[in-house]
């Protein structure tokens, strides 16, 4: 019998590893490594002379462009395009290509900044006087909503005191990083005024940097509460918004050159959960992010300080969000490290049919699966938890390579 299987190769190392184990010498290692990596490559809405030339490009050099039908006779305007071929197969696609018209010298482009993305795999980003390291190892970040109507812990931490605690102990318990929220994000959630989100967050902001040898977050979309945020001591400012619905917090990220994660959102809170509808949700929600990290380039917040977020939750159904879990892993594309929000959300209760208060399983089995698909940073409000999860899940993932 020759064992026949498959085997699953997702990295270079990997790829080196299988050719070790038989015998391959290092002269193989370098030529055949490549060749076992192989994967699809979409691109959207290209020409059909370029989708044509593509076409025969890819075929000259063993990989495969699939497209429509409709522009071989040149009738369709526009055009997806599914390239599949191995890393060696798309570095020398992008040498042919570079010369090419119909905008194919841009494709070359996209395709070469792509391979160095998705093959990233560590950041490390200055947070006040705090280094993110990102890549090495899971963070976990500590949710701590001061608001009265959050939906999973609402009015649990909305005085100081039971605040601070609640900050102190997820410290002890592994958090690496304090996220603050003073209004509600639920869906239906009304927006919260200006004074009133402020008098909630900053002051636990003043008292926990003083107590907490960790960076502080700002959960806001206002830029008047980052500002605050962080003069008071604040380091990272997470915008549910993108930058979308304040002008001026674009200004405030680039002045204080803090890091600053951009959420997708399909609408508002009060009414994202009104039949949210997606064609490609991996695809849209790739699209807006890179769109968003485009626009805060051109405010001139620095790119390394970037961190991606797509949502989970807001303006997704559950079918929604059970595909982004199975495809996060594709939003490496953008090369900026990926934050996941997973915790005792919606989805979990849909699939289990459990109140928020019974979801601590469900929140470790995506977490889990975030990670091995790539998730840098996972925010959670069971610290304890889900850092014992992340350190099982890292090292599972290490021992593959």
């Amino acid at each position: 019998m020759s064992n026949a299987r498959v085997v699953i190769i997702e990295s270079l190392s990997k790829a080196k590893r299988e050719l070790k184990r038989i015998g391959v010498d290092s002269y193989g290692l370098r030529l055949m490594a490549p060749k076992a990596l192989s994967f699809a490559v979409k691109l959207e809405k290209v020409r059909p002379q370029a989708v044509n030339i593509l076409k025969q490009e890819a075929l000259s050099l063993g990989a495969e462009a699939a497209i429509s039908r409709g522009v071989i006779d040149l009738k369709r305007k526009r055009s997806d395009v599914l390239l599949l071929g191995t890393e060696k197969q798309y570095r020398l696609l992008v040498e042919k290509l570079k010369r090419q018209p119909f905008g194919l010298a841009e494709i070359a482009g996209d395709l070469k900044n792509l391979l160095t993305n998705f093959k990233r795999k560590r950041w490390e980003i200055e947070c006040g006087k705090y280094t993110l390291r990102l890549g090495g190892g899971t963070l976990i970040m500590g949710i701590l909503n001061v608001t009265p109507d959050s939906f999973a812990d609402g009015g649990r931490y909305n005085r100081i005191d039971s605040a601070l605690q609640k900050a102190e102990r997820m410290a002890e318990e592994g958090a690496d990083i304090i996220d603050v929220g003073g209004e509600s994000t639920r869906p239906g959630a009304r927006p919260v005024p200006l004074k009133e989100e402020m008098r909630r967050t900053i002051s636990v902001i003043k008292r926990l940097v003083k107590r907490i040898n960790l960076p502080i977050s700002i959960d806001t979309y206002k830029s008047q509460v980052a500002r605050e945020a962080l003069d008071s001591g604040a380091s990272l400012v997470n915008d549910i918004s993108a930058l979308r619905v304040n002008k001026g917090m674009a200004g405030v990220v680039s002045k204080y050159k803090a890091p600053l994660v951009l959420m997708h959102m399909q609408g508002r809170p009060r009414n994202m959960q009104k039949n949210p509808k997606y064609g490609d949700i991996v695809g849209e929600i790739t699209s807006f992010l890179r769109e968003r990290i485009e626009f805060a380039k051109g405010k001139r917040i620095d790119e390394e300080k970037i961190i991606i977020d797509p949502g989970i939750g807001f303006g997704k159904k559950t079918e929604h969000n059970l595909e982004i879990f199975h495809r996060l892993s594709e939003f490496k594309s953008l090369g900026r490290p990926i934050l996941v929000g997973p915790s005792r959300k919606s989805v979990i209760g849909n699939v289990l049919n459990l109140p928020v208060e019974e979801r601590l399983e469900g929140t470790a089995a995506i977490a889990a699966v975030s990670i091995l698909n790539g998730a840098d940073i996972i925010r959670v409000h069971d610290v304890l938890e889900m850092k014992r999860v992340a350190d099982m899940t890292d090292a599972i993932r290490k021992a593959v390579g």
